[in-house]
């Protein structure tokens, strides 16, 4: 079990399943650069939490709720959380996200754990949340089996290690690095020695240039 000045931003799990390398520069190194994503994201989430409390088929709809894990280590917020107005079913945890469904977990963890967090603060069984993904305006429910609560775990597990390490993975090239806000300061496709050498060819050039 984590004690309180232990726990760490849930919402890390996301960057840390998206890249290890980005979450460390935003959670270890405190680094953080904006772009059109992050800032449409924002904008997202600002319009959820702003949202007021409401009654609709059968669930009374929380925003913003406050959520811990002793077991995890984490704390955060859901964006909502739908509580069944008979008590007799669990609350369903709905995380809001700008874009579309990814082609990797870190949605589903981050979903995962704001499950798990609900459960050790109610003490009741989740077994579904969903997502609603803004661009195709579309919410996909997503069971909390077993196999994806360990993934959780593990994930929870590595971000605290590293944590406690204070490292910062090296950085690792790939197509994720297109959109990532923090590209400039990760730098993860290195000049070569060439590029570095026609730099310094161009800047002799332009300081000759300007002593004729």
């Amino acid at each position: 079990m984590f004690r309180e000045d232990e726990l760490l931003p849930l919402s890390g799990l996301q960057h840390f399943v998206f890249c290890p390398r980005q979450w460390a520069l935003i959670h270890i190194e405190q680094q953080w650069v904006e772009n059109r994503l992050t800032v449409e994201g924002k904008v997202l989430h600002k319009k959820v939490d702003e949202g007021k409390p409401e009654s609709r088929d059968g669930y009374r709809i929380e925003r913003s709720i406050p959520l811990r894990s002793f077991a995890l280590g984490l704390t955060g917020k859901a964006d909502v959380v739908e509580y069944p107005l008979d008590r007799k079913s669990p609350p369903v945890p709905v995380e809001y996200k700008r874009g579309k469904v990814k082609d990797h977990d870190a949605d589903l963890v981050q979903l995962c754990a704001q499950a798990l967090c609900l459960e050790e603060m109610t003490g009741q069984s989740i077994v579904e949340g969903a997502i609603f993904y803004g661009e195709p305006r579309r919410r996909i429910r997503v069971e909390i089996d077993e196999v994806l609560r360990e993934k959780t775990r593990t994930v929870a597990a590595d971000m605290h290690r590293l944590y406690r390490l204070a490292e910062t993975p090296a950085p690792e090239f790939g197509p994720k690095c297109k959109n990532c806000s923090l590209i400039e300061i990760c730098e993860p496709k290195p000049i070569g020695r060439g590029g570095i050498v026609r730099d310094w060819e161009r800047m002799l050039s332009e300081s000759l240039e300007t002593v004729k």
